[in-house]
Parts: C-alpha cells; structure tokens; sequence
C-alpha cells in the first residue's frame, strides 16, 4: 500500500472517532490563517492581559522612529539602515533583497568585522575602522551615512542531471565610503537579510538539552551531519551561553535580538546597549513588548495535508536527508505562557550551526560560527513567503528566488542532498516543492 493511501485510509478510520489530528505546526499558537497577514497574527489563546502586551508590542513594531527631540519615537540614528522594525520584517517575513534609498529603502543589512584584532566582547566582532561592524547606509538630515552600499547580482548556468538548464545567482557588494577613504585591506562583510520573526518563542522555549542531544559537533555517528550550537555573549548575564537566534545563531534571547536590532539597524538605545553615559532613548517595557509581540506570534497551519502530490514530495524530502538538519519535530520545555509550554511543535529546524560550503560562505566568523555555517532555517510558513511578500527572496541574503535556487545552493553538509536533489526526475522535483511549500 502506497503511503498516500495508508495514510488517507487511516485519517478516515480516525476521522470518525476524534483520536487523531492533523501535525499543528505551532501546536496550541497554530492558526488557520494563510493569507498575506498570516505571519502577523496574535497566539490564538493569550489571555486579555497578554493580548493587551501583545498589541503594544505590535505598536512598538511599527513604530517610525525620528530624530530627536520629538515628542513620539525619538532616537532616529544619527545613523542608521531603516526607521522601523517593520519596515526591514515587511508583514513579519522576510525582507526584499534590495538596497540604499528609495520607496523601499535598505531591507538588506551588511555586517562587517576586522579579521584581527580588539573584539567588542569574547567570541565578538572586531569593529572596523569608519564602520563599526554594521554599515550604517541611511543618515538623519544633513549627516552623511557611513558608506554607500551598491548591490550587483552575478549569474552563473547549470543544469539538472535531465539536462533542465536553470540560472544561479549570487551577490557582489560594492561599498564606497562617504568620507572617500579606502576599505580598510581584509575586512570581512556578510550580507544578510531578515527573516520572518512568528513563531520565535516556541523556538525559545525548546530547552537547551534538546538542542543538545541533536548537536554533533565532531560527526560521531559518521552520517555527515555535525551540527553544534554557537556560543554567543549575553549582555544581561556577561557570559558567553548557547545562541539560538538570527542567521548564524548569534543571539542568545529574543530580549537581547531585539535590543541589537534597534541599536544596530535603528541607531536607538535601550537598556541593554545604553549610551556611554548609561541613558537610553526606549524605555525598557517597550523593549520588553516588542520581544513579548515577536515571542506571542502565532505560527500559520499547513497545507494540503491530504493531497498525494504534498505526500510526495515529503517522502523525498525525507530520502533526501533534509530532515536531518530541517528536523521536523521539535517538543517545547515549561514556559509562563500556555500557549509555548509542553508544545509539540514542527519548525522544521534544528537551531544549530551547520556548514554549508563555500557557495554560500561569507567568509565571517560570528560567535564561534565559522564564515562557512549558518543556523538552520526554520521552514514553518515557507509556502507562504511570496504571499505575505512577492519577490521577497531566500536564504541568508536573499539570493535565491525560487524554492529550488535555494535547494541548488546548499553545500557542505548538505551537498549530497542537493546532488540527489539535482538528479531527480522533473516530477519528483516538482513534488518536493509543493510539499515545502505546503509548510
């Protein structure tokens, strides 16, 4: 019997009865929402004090920060890449792989870091001259930016083992610095884009023994896989601790990502990276719901869960060995909120470090991450990313354009997975991509 039909046939068997529902994907946060508001969407089951929390979070979201003094949302800059935190997470998803002024402004960032020298903290970047270690390309009134930053795109041709020819591209910066100086000889960039932020505080209440038991840093088990846990600095704790946020894992707490985002994208202050003097220009508690709003999202439901085609394309991504790194399940430990306590969930993640090959390399060690590994996306919600946002892009800087540029990318680790992938027939290709973007 083919997996399709045993499985349609136990579905009906339990449909009757009620001892079996479909994989909710949030668990309790899951939603039946797959429109272009489906990444923005409250946990369906927060209480009046929470909801309230939540709604001041997504004000402070969408807030639009200005120079100050002002009245409401000072501390624009003087530097600074965008004005919002929306603005960067259109609809919460990814950004669009764009740069400089204009209607659209900066969605990309461009971290930057000397290959040697003083690091801002242990495991840390060391800050480039000029430029700190993120390029400021955007400047309050009659300021100049750090540098300007011009994104080129360049194409190379391959094909699939039928002989389906198919283009690949890949990014090439070119920063000029305002004040005319030359790029200091060595600096290291990475170019990244921002991704979705539902979903994130069921990732935070996975307990650390889980990821763990999953890391295998020295590939004891000879499978080719040997993902490991970066080590990041908290600011809080003034300690290097496991990070498990951002696209090399290099923050430790959603509290912590969101205070660097409004420093570094933003230029504004908080609590946790105050001014020299030790004033901040956000108060704490719109820290604090800004991190409650992206812990409280909820997490849309799947897709064609019976249809033979999705069913498919899951058994080759199971073939494949894609689940070993895009793990399916992941289970939640004790949380204060419901909603994220004891949640069986399936991120499709295993929030660790994996190398995936010099293709996709940077070149920039972040934490203990070396210029090769990157985190595991989470693939929750990606049949959803060109509804929320068309022409948004994949992969850490947003150079795929398709699900299968993103597969024909992957390296390293995954290398094998993408040669089976390249060698498959047209309709098991195509199979593999209506699963993922049933999720």
């Amino acid at each position: 019997m083919s997996r399709a039909l045993l499985l349609s046939t136990v579905t009906a068997l339990l449909a009757g009865c009620g001892e079996q529902e479909p994989p909710r994907a949030g668990g309790a946060t899951t939603i039946d929402n797959r429109t272009s508001l489906a990444f923005a969407q409250p946990a369906p089951h927060l209480t009046e004090e929470g909801l309230a929390l939540h709604r001041a979070g997504d004000a402070a979201f969408a807030a639009l920060f200005v120079p100050g003094p002002a009245p409401v949302n000072p501390g624009l800059g003087p530097l600074f890449n965008n004005n919002s935190c929306n603005a960067c997470h259109l609809r919460n998803g990814r950004g669009m792989p764009v740069m400089g002024p204009g209607p659209q402004r900066t969605q990309l960032l461009v971290r930057v870091s000397m290959p040697e020298g003083t690091p801002t903290h242990p495991h840390g970047p060391v800050p480039v001259p000029g430029l700190g270690t993120q390029i400021a390309d955007q400047a309050n009134y009659g300021l100049v930016p750090e540098a300007s930053v011009r994104l080129e795109w360049v194409e190379t041709e391959g094909a699939y083992a039928d002989g389906t020819r198919y283009t690949l591209r890949a990014p090439r910066l070119h920063i000029t610095p305002s004040d005319g100086s030359a790029l200091p000889a060595g600096m290291l960039t990475s170019l990244r884009l921002p991704p979705p932020v539902f979903g994130l505080g069921l990732l935070e209440a996975v307990e650390l023994s889980t990821l763990q038991a999953m890391a295998d840093p020295t590939d004891k088990n000879r499978d080719g896989i040997s993902g490991r846990l970066n080590e990041v600095w908290d600011v809080q704790r003034q300690a290097l601790v496991p990070g498990r946020f951002g696209l090399k894992a290099n923050s430790p707490t959603l509290l912590q990502q969101s205070a660097e985002a409004y420093l570094n994208d933003m230029g504004v202050t908080t609590p946790l990276f105050p001014e020299a003097d030790g004033t901040h220009e956000l108060p704490l508690r719109t820290l604090e719901a800004a991190a409650f709003y992206a812990r409280t999202l909820a997490v849309p439901a799947r897709d064609l869960l019976g249809d033979a085609e999705t069913q498919r394309g899951e058994d080759q991504f199971q073939a494949l060995g894609c689940e070993r790194c895009h793990r399916e399940t992941l289970h939640t430990g004790p949380d204060a909120l419901a909603d994220l306590s004891h949640q069986r969930i399936h991120p499709y993640t295993d929030l660790l470090l994996h190398d995936l090959g010099p293709g996709l390399a940077d070149g920039r060690p972040d934490g203990i991450a070396t210029g090769q590994e990157w985190r595991t996306a989470p693939l929750w919600g990606l049949g959803l990313t060109q509804t929320v946002l068309p022409y948004s892009g994949y992969l850490h800087d947003g150079r795929a354009r398709t699900l299968e540029e993103a597969i024909l990318w992957h390296g390293g680790e995954a290398e094998r997975s993408r040669e089976q992938f390249r060698k498959l027939p047209v309709s098991d290709r195509t199979a593999l991509v209506k699963f993922l973007g049933s999720l």
